[in-house]
C-alpha cells in the first residue's frame, strides 16, 4: 500500500542495508528470489546473520493520495536487521515470517505503515479528523522474473510481488480497522550502476482498497459538511500507481547514502469526486543515510 508511501520509506530506509547476490556455488542463496542488490556486501559475500546501526533521513510527500498539502519529515534511528530462515526483520522486506522460499518465489507475511497527517488550517481536511497511524499485515508473494549479468559488469534483478494485508490506524490508544487492499508490484534493482557499489531500484505499483480505506481518506460526513466541502460517500475500488526509483551509493566504509523520489499518478481513482481529492498527479522526494556499527561473524543461510 501507498499511504503517505514515502514517509514510511524513510522507516524502511533506517533498515536499508541489507542484501546481495552471493557466490556461484552457493547456489541457495545466489538464486533467493528477495535479495537486494542495493546493499553492503559485494555480489560474491554472504551477508550477516544479523547487523545494527544507525539511519536517517528527510522526505517531502503528499499528506495522502491526491493530496495538494505536502508534509516534511527529518528522523534518525537506530535499526537492526536480521535475516534468519524464517523470522525475518529489517531491508526492503520489512518484518515478515518467511513460509515459503524456493529459487523462484518467495511466499511470506509482513508487516508495513504509514505515518500520521495533520488536517492544517487552510487544508482540504481542516476541521476533520486526523489521519492517524497506520499498519498494514498480510501474505506477500514474490516472485523472480528474471536475473541479469552485464558485460561491462553489474547485475540486475526482475521480480514481481503481491501484497493483500489488512490495515488499522492507531493513535496508540486504540485501533480501528480500515480495511484491505491489494498491491501488485514490479521492481527492478540492478548493482553496479555508475560505480560497482552503487545499486539502482527502479518499481511500479498499482493499489486497489476496499470501501472502509477509501472512507478514510475521502469521505465527507454531513457533520464536517462546509460550504467548499459537501459531503461524500466514498466508495471502493482503485486507488491510485506508483513509479519509484532510488540511488544507493557508498560514502565511506559502513555508510552508505541514497536519493529517492516518486510519481503517483492519482487519475481515475475511484473517488475522484471527493472534495478530499485535489490533484492527479503528486511526487515525492527524499534523500537518507544509513550507517552499519555491528554485525555479526555468523553468515545468513540466504
Amino acid at each position: 500500500m501507498r499511504i503517505i508511501k514515502q514517509l514510511w520509506m524513510i522507516a524502511l530506509v533506517v533498515m536499508w542495508s541489507s542484501v546481495a547476490q552471493a557466490t556461484p556455488e552457493a547456489a541457495a542463496i545466489e538464486e533467493s528470489p528477495n535479495r537486494d542488490l542495493t546493499g553492503f556486501e559485494d555480489l560474491d559475500e554472504k551477508q550477516p546473520l544479523w547487523e545494527a546501526g544507525l539511519g536517517g533521513g528527510m522526505i517531502e510527500s503528499p499528506n495522502y493520495p491526491a493530496s495538494a498539502e505536502r508534509n516534511f519529515v527529518a528522523l534518525a534511528l537506530p535499526y537492526v536487521i536480521y535475516r534468519g530462515d524464517i523470522f525475518r526483520l529489517g531491508g526492503q522486506g520489512g518484518a515478515r515470517a518467511v513460509f515459503v522460499e524456493n529459487d523462484k518465489l518467495e511466499l511470506d507475511m509482513s508487516f508495513g505503515g504509514a505515518f500520521a497527517a495533520d488536517s492544517d488550517d487552510n487544508t482540504a481536511r481542516e476541521g476533520m479528523p486526523e489521519l492517524d497511524y497506520l499498519v498494514e499485515v498480510g501474505p506477500q508473494l514474490i516472485y523472480k522474473l528474471k536475473d541479469f549479468s552485464f558485460t561491462g559488469g553489474g547485475n540486475a534483478r526482475l521480480n514481481g510481488r503481491i501484497q493483500a494485508r489488512a490495515v488499522f490506524s492507531t493513535d496508540f490508544e486504540r485501533l480501528d480497522a480500515r480495511g484491505f487492499v491489494f498491491e501488485p508490484t514490479l521492481t527492478y534493482q540492478q548493482r553496479g550502476v555508475f560505480l560497482p557499489e552503487t545499486g539502482f531500484s527502479l518499481a511500479f505499483r498499482m493499489t486497489w482498497a476496499t470501501e472502509k480505506l477509501h472512507d478514510y481518506f475521502y469521505q465527507v460526513t454531513p457533520e464536517f459538511e462546509t460550504a467548499v466541502r459537501p459531503a461524500y460517500n466514498a466508495k471502493s475500488g482503485y486507488l491510485g500507481s506508483e513509479l519509484s526509483a532510488g540511488l544507493a551509493f557508498p560514502v565511506i566504509k559502513n555508510v552508505r547514502g541514497f536519493v529517492s523520489t516518486s510519481v503517483q499518478f492519482n487519475a481515475g481513482s475511484a473517488n475522484e469526486d471527493s472534495p478530499l481529492y485535489e490533484k492527479d498527479i503528486t511526487y515525492s522526494i527524499g534523500v537518507g543515510f544509513v550507517w552499519r556499527a555491528y554485525k555479526s561473524d555468523a553468515k545468513a543461510n540466504w
